[in-house]
């Protein structure tokens, strides 16, 4: 969200979350209606998953770090602008800096490598699944360490989440790992699939840390200097081990495509999610715009079916609806029909 992310009501948005509720990025004082408001965050949240499904393709063709260096580099470049700090902005104290560091280090370095490598020995769909608990692990994360109440709804989002990825195990790991059993070597294929769900797992904690921290962070920075910043420190934990597998990786046999799908995967991640998400919230009540976030797992289904052919049975299909009805339940509001 993850990456440089999102944000997720306790939610960061895989990339404006990454500025947390730290602030907004300024957008046109044109007023955009309230469909059109929707339709960014509902596409917001597309992008997100749709990016996460498509990193599997990626991951075939780079080494995972130098995968994220160059995502982090390209990135990088595209929001130089936004690392400025304006002058309303007070100068960042020691704990922010140290606060910027861990946000980066959970929530863009181990999510993007733990995020890449799971969806490689996964799936798309089983990638959109676990990421679905994002929302019930936060909620976990704010109430262990945050003290915050969880309410039963809550508790029943993290029963789905706890129920989905259950199901997904049950499901066995049939099209899982196929990356890296092509040729018809199934040998090993159900340790790599565990290994991936794990890894996923992992990358939803990460996630789930960052929007936690990030609520530290409220109010001290702009929304756009937070993804910058952390998006530095990003390309430069992932500068040593980039530029090794750089100096060993053939470039020239990579497809145009595949450079097109890498450009789209690193902006997506790192500012059109960003934009799109906080252009709607300025219409949209962020609690309501939780909701939006159902259109994550289905959107990386939806692109593992019709563009990666992969294949759903009737377990995991079950394990998507229990994964959407689990984001639901943690982001709608009690009384969203009310809100204008």
């Amino acid at each position: 969200m993850a990456e440089c992310s999102l944000c997720l009501p306790g939610v960061r948005h895989p990339g404006a979350r990454r500025g947390g509720a730290a602030g907004f990025i300024p957008m046109s004082s044109i007023t955009i209606s309230r469909p059109v408001a929707m339709l960014c965050l509902a596409s917001s949240m597309a992008l997100v998953g749709s990016y996460v499904a498509l990193s599997k393709p990626l991951a075939a063709t780079f080494p995972v770090l130098l995968l994220a260096w160059l995502r982090f580099g390209i990135g990088g470049v595209a929001m130089l602008g936004w690392l400025k700090r304006p002058p309303e902005e007070e100068v960042m104290s020691g704990q922010t800096r140290r606060l910027l560091f861990l946000e980066s280090f959970l929530g863009n370095f181990l999510f993007t490598l733990c995020m890449i490598t799971g969806v490689s020995l996964t799936n798309a769909l089983t990638a959109g699944v676990v990421m679905a608990a994002i929302p019930a692990v936060i909620a976990l994360l704010s109430w262990g360490f945050l003290h915050e109440r969880i309410s039963p709804r809550t508790w029943g989002a993290i029963g789905c989440a706890v129920l989905g990825i259950a199901l997904l195990a049950m499901a066995g790991h049939g099209g899982e790992g196929s990356a890296s059993v092509a040729g018809g070597a199934d040998d090993g294929s159900g340790g790599r699939a565990l290994l991936g769900k794990a890894l996923l797992l992992a990358a939803v904690v990460c996630e789930a840390a960052y929007s936690v921290i990030g609520k530290k962070l409220t109010g001290k920075l702009s929304a756009k200097r937070i993804t910058a910043l952390i998006n530095l420190w990003g390309f430069a934990l992932s500068t040593p081990f980039g530029l090794y597998f750089a100096l060993r990786f053939d470039f020239g046999a990579v497809s145009p495509g595949v450079w097109v799908l890498l450009l789209f995967y690193a902006l997506a991640a790192c500012m059109w999610t960003v934009w799109l998400w906080m252009t709607g919230l300025k219409v949209i009540p962020a609690a309501q715009g939780g909701v939006f976030t159902v259109m994550l797992p289905i959107s990386a289904a939806a692109v593992g079916v019709l563009v990666l052919d992969e294949t759903l049975n009737g377990m995991q299909m079950l394990a998507l609806g229990v994964a959407v009805l689990g984001m639901l339940l943690a982001t709608l509001p009690t009384r969203w029909l009310r809100v204008r």
